[in-house]
């Protein structure tokens, strides 16, 4: 697993954030910026979260994205796994609850790393 100094110089996407406090899209974002970490939030539904600007997709990210963490419905990953491999994005780490077996399936073929059934808070607190 990813310890923080590991992401240190890693652009992150996080997909699926969110303003909802209660929110693993939120949790998940602030804690990752609370890392001090090169980190951006993709909703289509959202402008602004933590004084952050959130872009509606991938692409729109002004730099190439190392890695990206979905915090989304597993329909929605299946789909963010194309979208990373047109990008030539490497990386995915499924948030519990965000990954099926058809999306792990996906980015493994496509020859990503991807990292499921485990939480990147949890993860990248540990010592």
């Amino acid at each position: 697993m990813k310890a923080k100094d590991d992401l240190k110089n890693k652009a992150i996407a996080v997909i699926g954030v969110s303003n909802n406090e209660d929110k693993y899209g939120f949790k998940v974002f602030k804690d990752l910026i609370t890392k001090n970490l090169r980190v951006y939030g993709i909703n289509p539904n959202a402008d602004f979260v933590l004084n952050r600007k959130i872009y509606k997709k991938i692409s729109e990210i002004p730099e190439k994205i190392d890695i990206v963490v979905t915090v989304v419905p597993p329909k929605i990953t299946e789909s963010v796994v194309y979208e990373c491999k047109n990008l030539g994005i490497n990386e995915i780490w499924m948030q519990p609850g965000s990954e099926s077996e058809e999306a792990i399936r996906k980015a493994e073929n496509f020859g990503m790393k991807v990292i499921h059934h485990a939480c990147m808070m949890v993860e990248t607190n540990r010592k």
